[in-house]
């Protein structure tokens, strides 16, 4: 297969995951990196032996490269996909939560269907064993016919978190608890239970000084009929305590827990499959970018799909922005019939300046 050669725009700490998951994949060869401040990149540059920059069109003008993984802050990623597509004849790996409007997702995926490019995002708890178990158990009817589903992340961040850097806890470049923190999760659930019917959901600021959510509380409805919560908070102190799906069926029950879903908790079907299909992991990134880059590497060279289609994309953040519609309009809604939330994405050049 071919070898593709890939750099990034952007050097927070997942570019170290990327990395790592690209040093073990044949098919790339990691070339640069760029950040505004190029200081930043030097961890990554010196270990990886890769080229730096201070901005992407610098990095792109002198990389020949086949694709570019865009690490940037969340509100950034639309911006930058849409410049680089249009510019330069590269493919595009794309970092949670994708982009933040679902209008951005249709616009996108429509430009680099006419600049025959690909997008790939980054949905990689979707990998974890205890995730495909659970896929496994729900398709065989393991657990019996579905009825509830719950979804709970009790998780602390604290206003120092949010002081690091002026795009987070803003609704233009960030999102609250369910766009940064819960969006594994809320992918998860569609990937697992199905498409959603109905949202009915309330958000709260409680334990920071930012303009976005830090708790959201919602009612889910399937549209096979199961039912499900969904409380995610990062206002819980002075730790994080849990991250699970749960899911009761005809037959059984079943929960998924961990720092990234990635622990089979309980599966009364098979109890001792909890152990068999749970994994240790240093952090909450998992290991699943490893499978993700083979995904993208199969799917460059012609062999395979990529599992994530623009469909499959488009209605994660149609889901995320249900949420969010019906905290605004404080009201159930039928997630199929909704666009964009009014906040979430909204423009503020100021910040945007910050990261062009």
């Amino acid at each position: 297969m071919k070898k593709f050669k890939i750099g990034f725009i952007g050097s927070g700490r997942i570019v170290g995951h990327h990395l790592k998951a690209i040093k073990k994949n044949k098919n790339f060869t990691p070339k640069a990196i760029c950040d505004l401040i190029i200081k930043k990149t030097d961890i990554y540059s010196k270990k990886y032996n890769l080229n730096c920059y201070d901005h992407y069109d610098a990095m792109l003008q002198n990389e020949n490269l086949d694709v570019v993984a865009i690490v940037t802050p969340s509100g950034m990623h639309y911006e930058h996909a849409k410049k680089i597509l249009k510019n330069y004849d590269v493919n595009l790996i794309v970092e949670k939560p994708t982009f933040l409007k679902t209008s951005q997702v249709k616009e996108v995926y429509k430009i680099a269907k006419n600049q025959k490019k690909k997008i790939f995002p980054v949905f990689q708890n979707r990998y974890n064993k205890a995730v495909k178990r659970l896929k496994s158990a729900i398709k065989k009817k393991e657990i019996g016919d579905l009825r509830i589903v719950n979804v709970r992340v009790r998780w602390c961040r604290p206003q120092r978190y949010y002081n690091l850097s002026k795009w987070r806890g803003t609704f233009s470049h960030d999102g609250g608890a369910l766009t940064n923190q819960g969006i594994h999760h809320i992918d998860v659930l569609r990937y697992l239970f199905g498409e959603v019917k109905n949202v009915n959901c309330n958000m709260k600021t409680l334990g920071a000084n930012i303009e976005v959510e830090d708790t959201a509380m919602a009612l889910i409805e399937f549209e096979n009929g199961v039912v499900g919560t969904l409380e995610i908070t990062t206002a819980a102190r002075p730790k994080d305590y849990e991250a699970s799906i749960s899911v009761i069926g005809s037959k059984g029950l079943a929960q998924i827990g961990g720092l990234a879903i990635n622990k089979l908790e309980i599966f009364s079907p098979k109890p001792s499959d909890t152990k068999k299909f749970s994994e240790n992991i240093p952090d909450a990134y998992g290991f699943g970018h490893f499978d993700l880059y083979k995904d993208v590497a199969l799917d460059l060279n012609r062999k395979k799909k990529f599992p994530v289609s623009f469909e499959d994309c488009y209605k994660t953040i149609q889901f995320l922005n249900s949420f969010y519609s019906s905290n605004e309009k404080k009201k159930t809604l039928d997630v199929k019939k909704v666009v964009d939330s009014k906040l979430l994405g909204k423009k503020n050049e100021k910040i945007s300046k910050l990261y062009r």
